[in-house]
């Protein structure tokens, strides 16, 4: 049996081959296209069980199967799954293109909403009919039909554009090494990150030092290297990538022209003025101008703190360093030597303390603590040997299983994520459980010792742990409502976000550290000084995430793309208004911004800094309930299971924040947790 055809369990990792692919796409968009002739054929009136029913379940069966082929595609990038996923993109896209398209579908569903036993669904399976009506207006179900074979023809070249930007970023990604021979060109760089760079030379046959434009090799180059013309050449080549400065074929600077073209297009003739209104539709914020004022007040706030930040920063460069105009591949050099002057401790002092099976205790100890669950090792077929499996379980009861991929592969897009494996639902043997995939890109072990985690990477442990449990303990039997299906996608960040907020409590530190070399916990003093740098640049951090926030809505609101200004002029106009350190004018940065043309962010970065006024907003109930076990506080976690997770997609974000905090989401929390609030 064809294994991508195997719903029976989990997902067969040790059987699929990329041959296997084409034949079951083939297979299933067949079945789920002869199921939908039968069924707009069919004059009874349709119902929740007639219609709605099946056509999940079809569905549900090809989203599994290709969700397995793009995972694939994600994490083991070699030339017959890339080739295998890209000859069935544009099959995969033409069918739910079609899908959307289909007017006698559409007037099913309104049937459906129209009729009077609408009202005896379920909240969940009435706000699937509603979603379901929704999307079909935005995928052109309305449009005359002379225009819809045009329509269809974009959404299927956006896929592809999308497919060949990630592709290309990683190829230029994993193209270029940084040598070095000299053991004095090493000076600065921690030693676990030295031994990582000559396994990696050694891998090649070769002597010295092999440095990538991979985070775990490229980021403490950046932080720790003396050799400031090393940090300038890895920094030239990091942010020149998939650009005009490396080979043309992986140049994404046409894609770039191209999507936002084509998404012009597509906004057009659904009779709306842009893409960020089309984007919109579906998301808590409720136009273009609500989201430019949000993000123009957290500017306007965070803009004096951003200016302190960077002055400092510039007058230590100055007196301490030498450095008299601290160019971009200093920045990061000059932070990590005053954060050491400043507080008298480095990242990598730290990094010792969170080997990887103490980091993942701290983990489980905190899911275990808010939530009364148990999280134990199982096992499952996987994809590369480095990959673990866990379960979640309560009260003897399965909840939920997930993979963990924690390592940096070059076959492996950059960046971490969640995606879903299974989701829950009901089925006729009872509830199927929900599954996830959680990927980051880390420092595999190297020299003998376990993987150690900077603190920076334990929080995006969490986060992505967030996403998961946001899957994972849904506790919505309907599909396409449960875990993180249906919610807004400017609310999904709330609870990756939220998590993180624990990666800076002493008790949850206490239960995660032990150093790599003795087995002591952290110690209080050096906790205290981590705390007392929490906030070290926060308002230059903030105003760089804005300043993409702005770029990405201005770029899809008030940008003409057939006009005379260019992207990265617009970028430039947006950097002049609110950043504090410009970047050289050769920086490519739009060309590797996966999120916004590769990942679903387009006109919805600002969604990060939107749903952070949320999570921070709820960690805050957490700390007014602090007691003996500090902000672990089983009650309050048990209400936001409730409330904010178990409910998913099943009702509006804004509703489910307000039940679990009983009033609207404030800025307050996030202003004080930022550090940007004016202390007399």
């Amino acid at each position: 049996m064809n294994p991508l055809l195997d719903f029976s369990g989990l997902p067969r990792f040790d059987a699929v081959q990329a041959s296997h692919v084409t034949p079951a796409v083939a297979e299933l968009l067949a079945d789920n296209r002869a199921l939908i002739e039968r069924l707009t054929a069919d004059s009874a009136p349709p119902t929740w069980g007639n219609f709605v029913a099946p056509m999940t379940d079809a569905a549900e069966r090809l989203s599994r199967a290709w969700g397995i082929v793009g995972h694939l595609h994600g994490v083991n990038d070699v030339p017959e799954w890339r080739e295998a996923y890209n000859a069935n993109l544009p099959e995969v896209t033409r069918f739910y293109s079609e899908l959307g398209q289909n007017l006698k579908l559409f007037a099913k569903y309104k049937a459906i909403r129209e009729a009077a036993g609408f009202a005896s669904l379920s909240r969940a399976q009435r706000k699937i009919i509603d979603n379901e009506v929704r999307d079909f207006r935005l995928s052109g179900a309305e449009l005359p039909e002379e225009q819809k074979p045009r329509f269809q023809q974009i959404q299927e070249e956006l896929a592809g554009l999308a497919a060949k930007f990630s592709e290309n970023l990683l190829d230029a990604t994993n193209a270029h090494a940084e040598w070095v021979d000299s053991e004095a060109d090493l000076s600065g760089i921690p030693e676990d990150v030295r031994q990582a760079a000559r396994a990696a030379a050694e891998k090649d046959g070769r002597a010295g030092w092999k440095f990538t434009l991979h985070a775990p090799s490229y980021i403490p180059l950046l932080q720790y290297a003396d050799n400031r013309d090393l940090r300038a050449r890895i920094y030239r080549a990091y942010a020149t990538r998939a650009s005009e400065f490396g080979k043309p074929e992986w140049d994404n600077s046409a894609l770039i022209g191209r999507i936002l073209k084509l998404r012009e297009e597509q906004a057009k003739m659904l009779g709306y003025a842009n893409f960020a209104e089309v984007s919109l539709v579906a998301k808590m914020a409720e136009s273009p101008a609500q989201v430019m004022q949000f993000l123009g007040d957290m500017a306007a706030r965070a803009r004096p703190f951003a200016q302190r930040d960077v002055d400092e920063l510039r007058q230590f460069a100055r007196t301490e360093l030498a450095l008299d105009t601290p160019e971009s591949w200093d920045v990061g050099y000059a932070s990590e030597k005053l954060r050491q002057k400043r507080y008298s401790f480095s990242e990598q002092e730290v990094k010792q303390y969170f080997p990887e099976n103490k980091a993942l205790d701290g983990l489980f100890h905190v899911v275990e603590g808010l939530y009364g669950v148990h999280i134990e090792p199982d096992s499952a077929p996987v994809w590369h040997p480095d990959v673990r499996f866990f379960r979640i379980v309560r009260d003897g009861e399965l909840v939920g299983q997930f993979y963990l991929d924690l390592y940096a592969r070059d076959t492996k897009r950059g960046g971490a994520w969640m995606d879903e494996a299974i989701t829950r639902r009901r089925v006729a043997q009872g509830v199927q459980r929900p599954v996830a995939y959680l990927a980051c890109n880390f420092s595999p072990p190297v020299g003998g010792k376990p993987a150690l985690f900077t603190h920076d990477e334990v929080i995006t442990l969490f986060h992505e742990a967030g996403h998961g449990l946001h899957h994972l303990l849904t506790q919505v039997n309907e599909h396409d409502v449960a875990g993180i299906s249906g919610v807004e996608w400017d609310a999904v960040e709330l609870p990756s976000q939220f998590v993180e907020n624990f990666c800076w409590e002493w008790n949850v530190l206490q239960q995660m550290t032990a150093h790599v070399d003795t087995g002591e916990p952290m110690p209080r003093a050096l906790y205290d000084k981590m705390i007392a740098a929490k906030n070290f640049q926060s308002g230059m951090q903030t105003l760089r995430q804005l300043e993409f926030s702005l770029f990405d809505l201005r770029l899809h609101s008030a940008f003409d793309p057939n006009g005379s200004l260019t992207y990265q002029q617009l970028l430039d106009a947006v950097r002049s208004e609110v950043a504090v350190i410009v970047p050289p004018a050769w920086n490519r940065f739009p060309n590797s911004f996966s999120h916004i043309f590769a990942g679903g962010y387009a006109a919805g970065y600002y969604s990060y800094k939107w749903a952070e006024v949320l999570s921070a907003d709820a960690f805050e109930a957490f700390e007014e309930a602090r007691g003996e076990h500090g902000v672990l506080d089983c009650a309050t976690g048990q209400r936001f299971w409730q409330e904010i997770l178990a409910v998913g997609g099943s009702r509006p974000a804004l509703e489910s924040f307000k039940a679990f905090r009983g009033r609207e989401p404030r800025v307050d929390a996030l202003l004080r947790h930022n550090g940007m609030v004016e202390t007399a």
